[in-house]
């Protein structure tokens, strides 16, 4: 998994350096695919429930599951990139949502709540701990910074299948929900709207948007439990190099 996390991770490195206006999402898809077979991998998207693409690309008030097409990326745009590796018989899953150009205060502190989230659920997790513990950090984050958590879609457990038990809701009650055990490797995920939670999939089956219009926003690791701390396997530094 070690090794399925970081051919994804050097993926997303090769997205940063694609992602700019005038790019179809449809380019930064195939170069991505390409990028991963050359690797030895496979895109764990890719056909999963007939899904047609290698990446899920997400733009504006598109939460998750967008299908890359021949939309073009212009300045102001904030896109989220999700994607999967299937290497040597195990499975990663990360997702970043990228910045083009200058977007408004507001924008940008979405995105840097969404991303505090997921480290703040991420510092917490280790063997004993409840997932209702990991839920309500998130929720707790995001709704005092005054946006809100998507609940219609989770994180999940990953390894030889790519989503497996437990589901990681990005809410919930301290105390209650499954107990973490060291070795379990889960993908932790928040989805942050910048205002109603309330989504609906567009017609094409798959896209996910905010049903106010308003931008969403999307983090996402592949992490282990382990006895004192989370262990990070995907990794944010070819991105942010």
């Amino acid at each position: 998994m070690k090794e399925s996390a970081e051919i994804l991770s050097k993926t997303f490195g090769l997205i940063k350096q694609l992602i700019r206006p005038g790019v179809k999402t449809s380019e930064i898809d195939a170069e991505a695919e390409k990028f991963i077979r050359i690797h030895g991998a496979v895109p764990s998207f890719k056909g999963y429930q007939n899904y047609p693409a290698s990446l899920c690309i997400s733009v504006n008030e598109q939460v998750v599951h967008g299908i890359p097409s021949q939309y073009k990326l212009k300045e102001g745009d904030i896109v989220s990139v999700d994607g999967g590796v299937f290497y040597e018989g195990y499975h990663s899953d990360m997702a970043y949502t990228f910045v083009i150009g200058s977007i408004p205060p507001i924008t940008q502190k979405l995105i840097s709540t969404t991303k505090e989230a997921l480290y703040l659920a991420i510092e917490k997790i280790k063997e004993g701990v409840r997932l209702g513990d990991i839920g309500y950090i998130i929720q707790q984050h995001v709704e005092r910074n005054g946006f809100s958590v998507v609940r219609d879609l989770v994180g999940h457990g990953i390894g030889k299948t790519l989503h497996e038990a437990p589901q990681v809701p990005n809410y919930g009650t301290r105390g209650k929900g499954v107990i973490l055990k060291e070795g379990m490797t889960l993908a932790v995920e928040p989805m942050v709207n910048m205002g109603k939670r309330h989504v609906y999939i567009a017609k094409d089956g798959w896209t996910v948007v905010t049903t106010d219009g308003l931008p969403s926003a999307h983090f996402e690791h592949t992490v282990v439990v382990r006895k004192n701390e989370a262990e990070i396997l995907t990794s944010y530094k070819y991105i942010e190099n």
